[in-house]
């Protein structure tokens, strides 16, 4: 490789690096550990280096230790391992005792793995980004051998949007009626159309979400896996975007397929939405009943941000609602469930196991949904001990309810999300 380009690669993006505004993100990085961060496209990754990158330099690193390389870089068209070598020398040329490498979508580049443990090995500090399956955390826990920490990144929850924003999200703004205007003024946009941070700096919101939704789905679902049917995959997702909110199995989404004549097997459903997962489009959330070999079959899922999802609905409030306390409480807990069985009757939501919290979702209890809830929350009080605390969250309705001895409490979305950040 062009040792000249590349330094002209590294340079450029110094550049990129110290003229970039970062908003502070609810992540913490230890100063010299390694990292792989992964994550749906678009999610902040980057920012992520560059947030590391202006740490270390404001500890006194110099900028001629800081390697960053975005294999996304058309300059670099025809880099491969070989060409990995020339990185360590030019990081020898310009810089002046131990090296900081940053990586960006470096799965682009086929046995990325074998320099990246090299470079660990060396103690050198490196950190990495990646967009899909090649980049999962069992993937690199077994190629890189433990040597670098993981961490999904996601785009803005809830509070670091209304941060971008710069609008107060503590329980004194919750109190008074004009700062709970803007809360809830930036609640309706990112309900909406979601918290991709670039989004921010666009008027159209929902085209800039659409066109990383085509990235997403061209790049990282069909072309990496060579699906040559792009138009059934296309309606797959569709259909599992309009079963939000639904446990649905793969037999049930070959047959929706097979109802508007897409010619697919089921084995290529199952081949799809595992794709969707590794490339973090959506992600699976299972049945807490259900024995353990079986929950794979019958599971609900979510979209990862709430403006990929309402790219497929015209009427979703409520889909996009619970849709949206999805990915805030899998984002802040992983481990999630919900509550579905024959023999109880009990039908839930989600229920955390960390905080042994069972919780609704309903856009309104002023409505026929209220007697559903309360009785789902009930049932399980009486017959799952585990359960502790019982919760409706709704658009923007408050009160307790006690049942038969059972504490229910109702409250906004918003406000349980300022709760959970804590």
């Amino acid at each position: 490789m062009d040792r000249e380009l590349l330094k002209s690669v590294i340079f450029d993006q110094h550049e990129v690096i110290k003229n970039i505004e970062i908003i502070p993100r609810d992540y913490e990085f230890e100063p010299n550990a390694d990292y792989v961060l992964t994550g749906l496209r678009r999610a902040g990754k980057s920012t992520m280096l560059y947030k590391i990158c202006r740490e270390l330099t404001a500890s006194g690193t110099n900028w001629n230790n800081i390697i960053y390389i975005n294999f996304e870089d058309e300059r670099l068209l025809g880099f491969n391992i070989l060409d990995f070598n020339d990185i360590i020398a030019v990081q020898s040329e310009i810089g002046n005792g131990k090296g900081h490498y940053f990586f960006d979508e470096i799965q682009n580049i086929a046995g990325w793995e074998k320099f990246a443990r090299r470079l660990a090995d060396m103690k050198e500090h490196v950190c990495i980004t990646g967009s899909n399956a090649t980049m999962l955390s069992r993937e690199i826990e077994s190629t890189l051998g433990g040597r670098f920490i993981t961490k999904h990144i996601t785009p803005f929850s809830f509070s670091e949007y209304l941060r971008a924003r710069a609008v107060p999200f503590d329980e004194k703004s919750l109190l008074s009626a004009k700062s709970l205007g803007k809360i809830m003024s930036c609640f309706d946009e990112y309900f909406t159309f979601g918290g991709f941070p670039e989004s921010l700096q666009y008027k159209l919101k929902r085209e800039y979400v659409a066109s990383v939704y085509q990235k997403v789905l061209l790049g990282d679902i069909v072309t990496r896996n060579k699906i040559r049917n792009d138009y059934a995959a296309q309606m797959l997702f569709k259909k599992t975007a309009e079963s939000v909110c639904r446990e649905i199995s793969y037999s049930k989404l070959h047959n929706l397929l097979k109802t508007i004549g897409i010619p697919i097997s089921k084995d290529s459903v199952i081949e799809y939405m595992n794709y969707a997962v590794n490339a973090y489009l959506i992600f699976p959330v299972q049945n807490y009943f259900t024995k353990f070999a079986e929950r794979e079959s019958n599971q609900k899922y979510y979209f990862s941000d709430n403006g990929l999802l309402n790219l497929f609905l015209n009427d979703g409030n409520s889909a996009l609602l619970e849709n949206m306390v999805a990915t805030e409480l899998y984002r802040k807990y992983g481990k999630i469930f919900f509550f579905k069985s024959s023999a109880t009757g009990i039908d839930v939501d989600f229920y955390i196991p960390e905080t042994k919290t069972a919780v609704q979702v309903a856009w309104s209890v002023k409505t026929s949904a209220r007697e559903r809830e309360i009785k789902n929350l009930r049932k399980t009080a009486s017959s799952f001990s585990e359960a502790e605390r019982f919760v409706i969250l709704t658009k923007d309705e408050q009160e307790n309810i006690e049942e038969n001895g059972v504490m229910i409490e109702v409250m906004p979305v918003y406000r349980f999300l300022r709760e959970i950040k804590q």
